[in-house]
């Protein structure tokens, strides 16, 4: 085989010099000479004919052929058979994929960057009801329509899975969890997790019996000490059986917050999305708190945008926001300002609780949300809270794909923020408005 580029000068030359040497002959060097390139344009144009041919059919091995020809069909075949190779390899990991997957018990799906279905494994037919023949190639939306997923797959934050009940079997219960991958892509793995979910509410039936259970005897506990008080007593007798009466008390609202939190902790998501009167609410929160006050005559003012509501469970938000006032009312000194808003821009709604109370030190802000977290033990005691109040505020604005925002600076004062996404607001209906 001739590699130099030579060859090819070295074989135009040759074609075109016997008719260029008859042409010098006959008196007609330049007729010789087309003669010679005529003859060499035509043998290219078989060889060309001969090379589409060839690429066209499934023979493997090239034409013969000599010269310049002979080396690129040789080359061609070599590609070629180094791309056969490559692509025998790749269906073969390709097919290695494809069984693992079919193996796996979670259903694995393919998302191209369109949103359009593009693969998935045997579990996906069976949790969530794809069909090879029908819906490959159709948008995931139209095929997974929960308002609560189709949010979170275009909210773009995946780094908490989803819950969600399966769109066959509602019994089931399935864990999405998507990855974003080349340019994009998206893997979407949904694992049943239903038996979890059982075990989990094991656990809830187990805290609320238990709960229900310290209920009756402080409820005879307290009916008694109700007794004794209401009837004439010594002094330290009297000071023992309130104070007895007090803890009687704050148990019963320990063990009410902790059958809230359980509940509240037992999904990240809540079950439907009802509109919620966020003004009417507000109004209420506002009178309770009032009531609260009492004698501190704290001046608790509320500033609401009437035209947006939210979307959720209103008894989990009417949680959360009574907790935020409340708080702000037991740690604000008297004739202190408490302000309550309720805002909307184009990031979403706020709902902000603002006092000028003694604020909190920063080394404690990350820390608040926590269960039985205590800025000053001897403070929170004198304030009769359980410890709870801002641990279901946390979940119940995580159920609702919102988050909580802290500021405050002793002496000055603090600000709880709860910030919700746009599409937990909907409009107040106009009756309500006006």
């Amino acid at each position: 085989m001739q590699k130099s580029p030579r060859a090819g000068v070295s074989g135009l030359f040759a074609v075109i010099a016997l008719p260029a040497f008859i042409g010098l002959l006959l008196g007609s060097l330049s007729w010789g000479l087309v003669a010679g390139l005529s003859l060499w344009a035509y043998l290219q144009l078989r060889q060309t004919r001969r090379l589409q041919k060839w690429l066209l059919s499934t023979d493997l091995l090239p034409p013969e052929s000599h010269g310049q020809w002979g080396d690129i069909f040789d080359d061609l075949a070599r590609l070629q058979k180094r791309h056969r190779n490559k692509s025998k390899d790749l269906r073969s990991v390709i097919s290695r994929f494809q069984q693992s997957s079919s193996a796996l018990p979670d259903a694995v799906v393919i998302v191209d960057k369109q949103n359009n279905l593009e693969w998935w494994n045997r579990a996906a037919e069976r949790l969530i009801g794809l069909k090879s023949s029908a819906d490959r190639g159709k948008p995931l939306m139209n095929l997974l329509r929960d308002p609560r997923f189709i949010r979170y797959y275009r909210k773009g934050q995946y780094e908490e899975p989803l819950q969600l009940p399966s769109p066959l079997h509602n019994d089931t219960v399935l864990q999405y969890q998507i990855t974003e991958f080349g340019v994009g892509d998206r893997l979407i793995v949904a694992r049943d997790i239903t038996r979890l979910i059982r075990l989990e509410q094991t656990r809830q039936d187990f805290v609320a019996n238990a709960s229900h259970e310290l209920r009756t005897p402080l409820t005879v506990i307290r009916g008694y000490l109700e007794t004794f008080l209401d009837q004439p007593l010594p002094k330290p007798m009297e000071r023992a059986l309130t104070q007895m009466q007090n803890q009687a008390i704050r148990m019963e609202s320990l063990v009410s917050d902790l059958l809230l939190l359980s509940r509240l902790e037992a999904s990240q998501h809540i079950p439907d999305e009802n509109p919620v009167n966020i003004q009417g609410m507000l109004r209420s929160i506002q009178a309770d708190a009032i009531a609260l006050s009492g004698d501190k005559e704290h001046r608790i003012e509320l500033d609401a945008n009437p035209n947006y509501d939210l979307l959720g469970q209103s008894q989990e938000l009417q949680n959360a926001f009574s907790n935020l006032v409340f708080n702000a009312v037991r740690y604000t000194p008297a004739q202190g300002h408490i302000k309550v808003t309720w805002e909307v821009d184009t990031e979403g709604g706020h709902l902000c609780v603002t006092d000028d109370g003694i604020g909190i030190d920063s080394i404690h802000l990350e820390r608040l949300t926590e269960r039985f977290y205590r800025v000053d033990e001897g403070r929170s005691s004198a304030t009769g809270g359980t410890g709870l109040g801002l641990a279901i505020v946390k979940h119940a604005l995580q159920r609702h794909g919102a988050r909580l925002e802290i500021e405050s600076q002793p002496g000055v004062g603090s600000s709880f923020c709860c910030h919700f996404s746009r599409d937990m607001l909907t409009k107040t209906p106009q009756s309500l408005v006006s």
